[in-house]
């Protein structure tokens, strides 16, 4: 059994097109989808077009949670911008995804956390950057979670973590559409790469055992940050062209 992950979308048709390109090689008996799917300053209504149509399982990330919600604030320039952009088609879409979804063979799927979409996972905020979280932490984190296998999404950093103290695995794709950005939440940091290509994850079970594979895929990705500019926002511009975000100040 062969499962692509991917996550963190933002919105990035571009990218999005070129992993689903890469899939038909790869050809995995499934693929899901962690979350945070539509929100950026690129191309929403098209991203969502594209997801309603392939049907993956889908979480809802806490872009999506928001975005659904309807009536965001201005001052929340990039889920106002796909909030205007989307059709009621999508918007119904958003609505429907689940907090969590559980695949046989112990997978469980979260965005942050298996409790919360706006909770990194597996790392932690040191200044202004991310670092990898202990392991004690994480397994607080997964809190009472049976599942062997935890993947997530939300932080945009790939990252496969083996917990062997609770015997469980925590992977994180990486960002399908987003190698950078900046969040205020709990306090100013930022998260990026160094790459701006599209990442997506294969896991694969052999007998008792899962094998994990971590893809990164080139695209058009200065196109992307040109529709960010067209669109006022040159803060996403610079980290979909290097995968870094720059200076928060």
């Amino acid at each position: 059994m062969r499962i692509a992950l991917v996550a963190d979308i933002h919105g990035n048709a571009e990218a999005l097109e070129a992993v689903i390109a890469d899939l038909g090689r790869e050809a995995p008996d499934e693929v899901v989808n962690l979350g945070d799917c539509l929100s950026g300053p690129l191309w929403p209504e098209r991203t969502a077009k594209i997801l309603r149509e392939l049907g993956w399982p889908t979480v809802r990330g806490n872009h999506d949670r928001v975005v659904a919600a309807g009536n965001v604030r201005a001052a929340n320039r990039t889920d106002r911008f796909t909030e205007d952009d989307l059709s009621a088609e999508s918007h119904a879409w958003l609505r429907a995804l689940p907090a969590v979804l559980e695949l046989d063979g112990g997978i469980l799927l979260c965005h942050g956390t298996p409790f919360r979409d706006d909770l990194y996972l597996a790392e932690e905020i040191s200044g202004e950057t991310t670092r990898m979280a202990t392991e004690e932490t994480i397994a607080e984190r997964l809190g009472d979670t049976m599942a062997r296998v935890v993947c997530c999404g939300h932080t945009h950093i790939p990252r496969l973590v083996r917990l062997p103290r609770c015997g469980r695995t925590v992977l994180n794709p990486g960002s399908v559409g987003l190698p950078g950005y900046s969040d205020d939440t709990p306090v100013p940091h930022k998260v990026e790469t160094g790459s701006p290509h599209a990442r997506y994850a294969i896991i694969e079970r052999h007998a008792s055992e899962w094998r994990f594979e971590m893809k990164a895929v080139a695209y058009d990705w200065e196109r992307a940050a040109r529709e960010a500019e067209r669109n006022g926002r040159s803060d996403w511009a610079r980290p979909l062209r290097t995968g870094f975000y720059g200076p928060l100040s």
